[in-house]
């Protein structure tokens, strides 16, 4: 019976372990994201808005990358539309998200995430209740690695 058990244990902990590695590798590890050295440095200042509009929409996912939950409130940024991971320029639409505050170092944990410089850049912009945040948005083409 013991014989038995150990690969089936083995089978149903893979996938558990697979994904661990890929969100180590990719999140936390030192080989997962070099940056760019053109990057410009963060403000040292308390707090950063952020503004998301896709993976980071759900709680789950913000709190594997910042590190701890974050109060979200509903926010709207105008004159852009969502086209799969990206905001494109549309005059007469407008894409619904979430805004959060941040630290400094929590910025350069969502920087890593979003592979800041290579896959994506961190535009300041003005939301729809006229408060700045940070918004992510696709390198057009991205940079390869």
């Amino acid at each position: 019976m013991k014989i038995r058990l150990f690969p089936l244990l083995l089978v149903s902990l893979l996938p558990i372990l697979a994904l661990s590695g890929w969100l180590w590798f990719n999140l936390f590890s030192s080989w997962g994201y070099s940056p760019p050295a053109n990057l410009p440095p963060i403000t040292q200042h308390a707090e950063h808005r952020v503004f998301v509009y896709g993976t980071l929409t759900h709680a789950w996912v913000r709190r594997l990358v910042i590190g701890r939950s974050v109060e979200t409130e509903p926010a709207k940024i105008k004159g852009y539309q969502r086209q799969a991971l990206d905001l494109q320029p549309h005059p007469n639409a407008s894409v619904n998200g979430l805004v959060f505050t941040v630290s400094p170092a929590e910025l350069k944990r969502l920087d890593r995430y979003e592979r800041l410089g290579i896959r994506y850049q961190r535009v300041l912009k003005t939301l729809a209740n006229g408060q700045q945040a940070w918004v992510y948005q696709l390198i057009h083409p991205p940079i390869t690695e």
